[in-house]
């Protein structure tokens, strides 16, 4: 079949249509490639997805929406292509339910950077479709989340949020805002900070590696 985003696969272990699905969305100017390194250090029991973002850069890698970086305001972000990313991603979730043998009620989202600001919008945008997510040095863009958010059942979702205190991309300020706004929805929620930069530091991962397999 076509889908609407192209992407690599890692199989699970399991082949009887039940296995956990994680779909990973990687940062601004990455690609596919990026966090499916993660793949071979998670369980072998999850059906891992590595999405490639639809807005190709120059000279290469992709994104989820354009990034003005010379606005006056700082950085600017193009919100309708947010919007148009979130919906693609929410066809592209139904598309692989349909397509791998995997369990459409045990769905995580990984994302990290911009992959993680549209993870946020995406679960909480329609959290009938995702269980769990992993939120790694982002935000939640309210701007971008559908519309309606206090009339949604948000009561299945479960976040592990982590930031970096020196994160020179996405200041740790906008990234503490997010478990505010969690806990105003009365969504369950892990955050966590590292003395890192942009990234995802080693003891970051064993921690979200051990939430996750209590999750699966």
């Amino acid at each position: 079949m076509s889908f609407k985003l192209g992407h690599i696969t890692r199989p699970s272990t399991i082949t009887d249509g039940s296995a956990p699905l994680m779909i990973m969305l990687h940062g601004y100017g990455s690609d596919e490639n990026d966090l499916f390194s993660f793949a071979s250090e998670l369980p072998k029991e999850i059906f891992v997805i590595s999405v490639k973002a639809p807005y190709p850069l120059q000279p290469y890698g992709n994104a989820w929406y354009a990034i003005n970086f010379d606005a006056i305001q700082g950085k600017w972000s193009d919100d309708e292509q947010a919007v148009s990313s979130r919906e693609l991603i929410s066809e592209f979730i139904d598309e692989v339910i349909n397509e791998y043998p995997v369990d459409s009620n045990n769905v995580t989202l990984l994302g990290f950077s911009q992959g993680t600001i549209l993870s946020y919008a995406v679960a909480l945008s329609y959290p009938e479709k995702i269980n769990n997510v992993i939120a790694l040095s982002g935000y939640i863009n309210r701007e971008i989340i559908k519309p309606g958010i206090e009339d949604r059942d948000l009561s299945s979702l479960d976040f592990y949020c982590s930031h970096g205190t020196v994160d020179q991309v996405i200041p740790i300020d906008w990234a503490r805002t997010s478990p505010e706004i969690l806990k105003e929805l009365n969504v369950k929620h892990s955050y966590s900070e590292f003395p890192v930069g942009h990234g995802v530091a080693p003891q970051n991962f064993y921690e979200l590696k051990a939430w996750l397999t209590n999750k699966i």
